[in-house]
């Protein structure tokens, strides 16, 4: 009895001494490292790293940038089967401790003693986590854990338990540019936390120890085994009973790769907002949260996608097949990998022996099987699931092609393609050349090849083809000069080249409206001036002559200048140019918006030799439509950052604006509540006035008849193509919206289309949609434009007391005389020489 009395004593005495031993060493601990600790109290305001994300001018995304993904999320939202996960697989006792687990810590001190001085396991809390990921660097060593657990026990008396455990969720890594378990929900399973089934979570709950080894999409197995083990805890801890970890363990893999899909798909905006971000913002802009509000419609850019993606599917369609993307796409096709090793997950195994019987069972439960086809299905699958989709285009893999009907693995289905969805494919020769029309399905594509489809309206598939030619659609809002739909480009997937702002092309003749203006405004022609269309050789300063001719290669004689403008003679446009003179041109053309530098000083600028990009002919637009006044391009809306007080702008735009209502001396102009200033006026509204009534000849007798289809009295517009049709162009307009369309190569190589052929259907298909169900939007006449009745063959006004001819548009001061101007004989001569090109010798 004496002895046992006396072990006691001496073993309450060895206690005593090494409590007191510890508690010395925390406090020496706490003395060294103290002065160098980071301050804990930053946590309560501690911004986390976001991504910068561009929206439409509603609000909806339409792009991310970051490496971080990452969706904040409070502890009240926090379903509590993930609560109960995480703190399975992490921390077990992370409500019960005050900071630090001493079991973990013991074993972290084992490992220490073994390694020799390098943490392995760590023994790591989820305070100590917060700590290590918030405040200190990720190295393993022994004074990072010191410090970790002095932190640690900081953190528990200023934060309580939940604020400890919503920093823990969302700051966390889960692989896949996944940072929080929300936008890890959101990433693996394109659902909100409170959507995710039991195995989901506890998918999730398993990413936090290794995310790259236990990843799903890479590590099928070892992610299964890591995920029912977890379960397994919970069933341990009593989180859930023997029924439901059943049912858990037996659910399939069922993570995807999902991308933060964009709400409107606007890439080449997103693109350019976030070229302005890094220019405003450094490397700052992808991790401080900012938001970019463009001018982009939501309803609007759709519809400009879809319409110039069908539209250059389309023209390829005319042009011909040139075969199979990839043909035989089998035989090119590795064994698939072994199974992954389940090395490191000895804790896993060891618990619980059945955790990998029910993950083998899980993962041939996850194998998909297609009914209907026979052969290495999973390896074809493979390929569809790299293979990327390029606008309205999805990859398919040809199964079978008998008779006039092809079957193809798509999206995970056998589906099939009838004849009427693959008898356009007679094969490519060149731009102006097809071969003869295919009989049979295999004389297109045989079993093996990768081939392009799209879905039409009905829901049947019809084989396509990433398409040669290339190019884009702006619209705009004239009065304002705000963008409002910007496609680059077929798909930015495709191609980042964004040709709506960087391609420079020449307009061809989408450029004569603005020498006609100007002519117009001058006073000395008027729409009803008689002007030869006839051959003219001109010296234009080279070893050659140039001859200019008509796009017909046929010349009209006398023409007035409407009927010239609405069929795009070249040689009348010429002959324009050349009575107003280069330099007067030159400098009338500056208030459209076009550097005098990027214009060519010479009568080719008549037929639109100019290199210019589609946004800057859509702004010149603008300015024909808005009546005159100089607006600019611009797509930022405003830019903000999430504040104590919701979002705080930092910047937010402030455009010139067209005016027609306002004074002369006017500065400012109030649209919905806003101040804005007004535009400079830069054309006359009147001869404005005229130049519309002329083009809407283009749509009514001219070369844009097809859009007679709109049935819009108010839509006026010009179509272009430039020499050897290496460039397609329509631009038209009412007083609501301007939108122009391109359409060419990148490399520069003909087409082998009019503007009338390639580009006019694509600006009909979107400007029919665009304007569906909208009001007329014309113009006033303005005081300054009367009517009067000429010869339809002379120009000549006609008196009152003669019968017959057309009524004309005319400025009031710019009438015609009774008495017509006659073109001299001269001149007539002259008109035909190889003079010098002066005005007298060719007008």
């Amino acid at each position: 009895m004496t002895f046992l009395r006396t072990f006691i004593v001496s073993l309450l005495g060895i206690v005593v001494s090494l409590a007191g031993a510890v508690t010395l060493a925390v406090v020496g601990a706490a003395i060294y490292f103290a002065p160098g600790l980071p301050d804990v109290r930053q946590l309560q305001n501690f911004e986390l790293h976001s991504p910068l994300r561009i929206m439409t001018r509603d609000g909806r995304m339409i792009g991310e940038f970051g490496e971080e993904r990452r969706i904040e999320v409070d502890f009240d939202a926090i379903p509590e089967k993930m609560i109960d996960a995480l703190t399975a697989a992490e921390d077990a006792s992370f409500f019960d401790h005050h900071g630090v687990a001493p079991s973990s810590l013991a074993r972290a001190s084992l490992e220490l003693m073994q390694s020799g001085g390098a943490i392995q396991s760590g023994g790591s809390t989820i305070t100590m986590q917060v700590a290590r990921n918030y405040l200190l660097t990720l190295d393993q060593t022994f004074t990072r854990k010191i410090r970790e657990i002095l932190l640690a026990l900081q953190m528990e008396q200023l934060l309580n338990k939940q604020e400890i455990f919503e920093l823990y969720v969302n700051k966390i890594f889960l692989g896949n540019r996944a940072y929080g378990i929300a936008a890890a929900a959101d990433t693996y399973y394109d659902r909100p936390l409170d959507e995710l089934t039991l195995a989901e979570t506890a998918m999730i709950a398993g990413l936090p120890k290794a995310p790259s080894a236990f990843n799903p999409l890479a590590n099928s197995e070892r992610s299964l085994i890591r995920r029912n083990w977890i379960l397994f805890r919970m069933r341990e801890l009593g989180h859930i009973d023997e029924a439901t970890y059943r049912e858990a363990v037996q659910a399939p893999v069922t993570a995807r790769r999902h991308s933060t899909e964009p709400e409107v798909d606007a890439s080449y905006v997103a693109e350019m907002a976030r070229q302005y971000a890094i220019d405003r913002f450094g490397d700052k802009a992808y991790t401080g949260g900012y938001r970019i509000y463009t001018t982009i419609d939501s309803d609007l850019q759709p519809t400009a996608r879809r319409a110039l993606a069908d539209g250059l599917i389309a023209y390829d369609r005319r042009h011909g097949w040139r075969g199979p993307e990839e043909r035989d796409i089998a035989a090119s096709l590795v064994e698939a990998q072994e199974e992954t090793a389940t090395q490191g997950l000895e804790e896993e195994l060891a618990e619980s022996p059945e955790i990998r019987e029910t993950a083998r069972q899980a993962a041939e439960r996850s194998q998909t099987k297609i009914d209907g086809i026979e052969g290495d299905v999973s390896n074809w699958l493979q390929v569809l699931e790299r293979t990327p989709r390029y606008g309205l285009l999805e990859p398919a893999i040809v199964v079978e092609s008998s008779g006039q009907e092809m079957a193809v693995l798509h999206e995970g289905e056998l589906r099939r393609i009838p004849w009427e969805g693959l008898s356009w494919a007679r094969p490519y020769r060149s731009p102006r050349s097809r071969g003869a029309q295919p009989n049979t399905a295999s004389d297109i594509a045989t079993r093996g090849d990768l081939v392009r489809v799209v879905e039409d309206e009905e829901g049947q598939l019809r084989l396509s083809q990433l398409p040669q030619a290339q190019g884009s659609l702006v619209a705009q809002n004239p009065r304002t000069g705000a963008i409002l739909a910007l496609q680059g480009g077929f798909d930015f997937n495709a191609s980042k080249f964004n040709r709506a702002v960087q391609a420079q092309r020449q307009a061809g003749s989408i450029f004569k409206p603005f020498i006609y203006l100007a002519a117009l405004e001058d006073g000395d022609l008027n729409a009803a001036s008689v002007v030869n269309d006839a051959p003219v050789v001109m010296d234009d300063g080279s070893d050659t002559l140039w001859r200019p001719v008509n796009s017909s290669l046929d010349f009209n004689g006398p023409m007035r200048l409407r009927p010239a403008l609405a069929r795009s003679r070249n040689l009348v446009t010429i002959r324009v140019l050349q009575s107003l003179g280069l330099d007067y041109t030159l400098d009338y053309l500056k208030g459209f918006g076009f550097a005098e530098g990027r214009l060519p000083h010479g009568l080719s600028l008549a037929l639109g030799s100019a290199t210019l990009t589609p946004m800057e002919m859509t702004n010149a637009y603008s300015v024909l439509a808005n009546g005159g006044f100089q607006v600019s391009p611009w797509f930022i809306e405003r830019v903000t950052r999430e504040g104590e007080n919701g979002e705080e702008i930092l910047d937010e735009a402030s455009p010139r604006v067209a005016c027609r209502e306002c004074d002369d001396d006017q500065e400012t102009v109030e649209i919905d509540g806003n101040e804005y200033p007004v535009a400079p006026r830069v054309a006359d509204e009147a001869a404005l006035y005229i130049l519309r009534d002329m083009m809407r000849d283009v749509i009514e007798n001219g070369t844009g008849r097809a859009a007679l289809s709109l049935e819009r009295d108010d839509i006026v517009g010009k179509t272009g193509t430039t020499n050897s049709q290496r460039d397609a162009w329509f631009a038209g307009f009412n007083d609501r919206l301007v939108t122009t369309v391109w359409v060419g190569k990148d490399s520069n190589e003909t087409i082998a289309e009019y503007g009338s052929n390639a580009a006019l259907p694509i600006w009909i298909d979107f400007m029919g949609n665009a304007l569906e169900g909208t009001p007329s939007a014309m113009p006033e006449r303005p005081d300054d434009v009367v009517t009067a009745r000429i010869d339809p063959d002379s120009g000549r006004r006609l008196r009152d007391d003669q019968s017959g001819g057309i009524t004309e548009l005319f400025h009031k001061d710019h009438l015609p005389d009774y008495q017509a101007r006659q073109i001299s004989r001269e001149l007539e001569e002259a008109s035909g020489s190889q003079g010098s090109g002066t005005a007298e010798s060719i007008f």
